[in-house]
């Protein structure tokens, strides 16, 4: 591998595709969770997808092309994490969550670590993928206990 090092000006995260088994209970959970609209969207039975985005922007794409659950256990993705502006957007999307019955890691808002302005919600969306809604600022100000130590939050749920 070569020393040099890229020099990518305007570099930064594009849309985050995903392996989904129902693509329409996919699209329904991302449009509840993110508000995200359905852009466009593939229906051959052997070739479903969607393309989701927001504000003009694609942000997540969904492919029905695969079985079973999301693998925490293998190399690969650990976590998709969106980022809001502050801790009331971050207590709106829990409330979404929970009326879907989404399983939670932690129980409600907690810091990426003790001490810490920010943190989130937890979650997994309907094949297991672990998910994070966080805010930069504002989690210091409750009384949220980071629920690891020595470690960021986001790492190990």
């Amino acid at each position: 591998m070569s020393g040099t090092i890229a020099q990518l000006k305007s570099l930064q995260t594009g849309h985050v595709g995903l392996n989904v088994t129902d693509v329409a209970r996919s699209i329904d959970f991302y449009r509840a969770v993110l508000g995200l609209e359905v852009t466009h969207e593939g229906t051959e039975a052997d070739r479903r997808f969607a393309l989701l985005g927001r504000d003009g922007r694609l942000v997540v794409t969904l492919w029905q092309q695969s079985e079973g659950t999301f693998a925490t256990g293998t190399p690969g993705l650990h976590h998709l994490s969106f980022e809001v502006e502050s801790l009331d957007e971050v207590r709106t999307a829990e409330t979404v969550l929970r009326d879907l019955g989404a399983e939670f890691a932690y129980d409600g808002v907690v810091p990426h670590g003790e001490g810490s302005a920010s943190g989130g919600v937890f979650f997994t969306d309907p094949d297991g993928i672990r998910l994070e809604i966080y805010t930069r600022t504002g989690v210091d100000e409750t009384d949220a206990v980071a629920p690891t130590t020595n470690a960021p939050t986001c790492g190990f749920f």
